[in-house]
């Protein structure tokens, strides 16, 4: 972890569809499932991932980037995920921060001095959950408090840090003074923070969702910026459901890996049972292959969904005036995101879950690994119940009810 404050790296980015991203890809892939089952923390991959400047695909190409869209963006984070689910996990929060940053309507010398951060391959992570008797949402025991040397001072506890423990600098979400809401964007490595990695969930084990620690933090005025009241008008936007669809894609990804490893278990097995249609050869068994071809084509659906739904998100910040994305456009993306996550989520499970379908007991084993698909997808839907979406989604057809405003969904 660094507060490097050197000046942009002019390095290239590793574009995805180019035999430099593949090769980027097979190295992550390589004893991903063994980190996975040994609970390895992948820092040596988010060092390779610096490398590579994919912390700068969404960045503009005159700012150190790639200049990638949404659906190009998302489709890298499919590809990312097949590899291994928890590396665009961890960089989720990263992803955010520069969307917002590239289409907000905060001060433009702010907003540079932000997005030099992911410019230098500096990684962002957050703290904005907490677990309290609070409604989720933008409701926090966490405070700013004036300090009378100047700046603020941040106490408080934040759960869910998806990613902060592999960063440099982490956005904290806060209560502030007078009834608002604020937040700051500080190293990690700043005095009175402390990051665990205590996250104990049965899946994305790896994604360093843990507890960060904030104890009388130093805030500096220029690291200060105020988000409102929690209770304000709702201002159009589309960053709630970039959030929400980025969790579809990580889902897709995985979908993938469940087809690969599915492939990879009908070929190394060297027989089948006595009552089966191909008792010798599993490969050559119709209902097996066919299960085979129905993995594929869920894999196939959920990143079609996921992409379809990344172009409504795509229009929305084409929309964007002032920092403020049209209303109807909004809507929509917010309306593709809910739809792909109750979509993929009615198939996602039992896709993962039919893995163990092409194989025997054999396929249990701890040395496979093969529930970690399973355990992830079922780990990642949690983040937002589906049966919330889906009535949200009725809600909005039926009565032109708005979607909630905020970014848990």
């Amino acid at each position: 972890m660094t507060t490097d404050t050197s000046p942009t790296r002019v390095t290239p980015v590793t574009r995805p569809g180019t035999p430099e991203w593949r090769a980027l890809l097979d190295r992550i892939a390589e004893g991903a499932s063994e980190r996975e089952r040994d609970k390895t923390p992948p820092h040596e991959v988010i060092g390779w991932l610096k490398e590579a400047g994919t912390g700068r695909l969404r960045l503009p190409v005159k700012d150190g980037g790639a200049g990638l869209s949404i659906p190009e963006l998302f489709s890298a984070l499919i590809d990312l995920a097949e590899a291994d689910s928890s590396v665009p996990h961890i960089l989720r929060t990263h992803y955010w921060f520069v969307e917002q940053h590239l289409q907000g309507a905060d001060d433009p010398a702010f907003r540079t001095r932000l997005l030099e951060l992911a410019g230098k391959d500096l990684f962002v992570g957050n703290g904005f959950s907490e677990q309290s008797k609070r409604p989720v949402g933008l409701y926090f025991d966490t405070a700013f408090t004036p300090d009378p040397a100047g700046g603020y001072r941040l106490n408080g506890t934040k759960y869910y840090s998806t990613g902060s423990i592999y960063s440099d600098y982490t956005q904290i979400w806060a209560a502030a003074p007078e009834g608002r809401i604020a937040g700051a964007v500080i190293p990690v490595d700043r005095e009175g923070v402390s990051i665990l990695d205590d996250w104990d969930g049965f899946g994305q084990r790896l994604t360093g969702t843990g507890t960060t620690h904030l104890q009388d933090v130093r805030v500096a005025e220029e690291e200060f910026f105020d988000l409102g009241e929690p209770d304000g008008e709702p201002v159009p936007g589309y960053q709630g459901a970039f959030l929400q669809l980025f969790l579809q894609a990580v889902t897709a990804g995985i979908l993938r890996n469940v087809r690969n490893d599915a492939v990879a278990l009908v070929k190394r097995r060297a027989r089948n049972y006595s009552h089966a249609n191909a008792p010798q050869s599993p490969a050559e068994d119709p209902q097996v292959l066919q299960v085979v071809g129905e993995i594929a084509a869920d894999a196939f659906a959920a990143e079609a969904i996921v992409l379809r739904a990344a172009e409504a998100l795509q229009v929305a910040a084409d929309s964007v005036v002032d920092g403020v994305p049209g209303k109807d456009e909004a809507a929509a993306a917010q309306r593709a995101a809910a739809e792909a996550k109750v979509a993929v989520d009615r198939f996602s499970y039992a896709t993962a879950a039919r893995l163990f379908d092409v194989g025997g007991t054999s396929a249990t084993q701890a040395a496979y690994n093969l529930d970690r698909h399973w355990r992830n997808v079922r780990t990642i839907s949690t983040h937002n119940p589906t049966f919330l979406k889906a009535s949200s989604l009725g809600a909005n057809f039926v009565h032109g009810t708005p979607f909630p405003a905020n970014a848990y969904f």
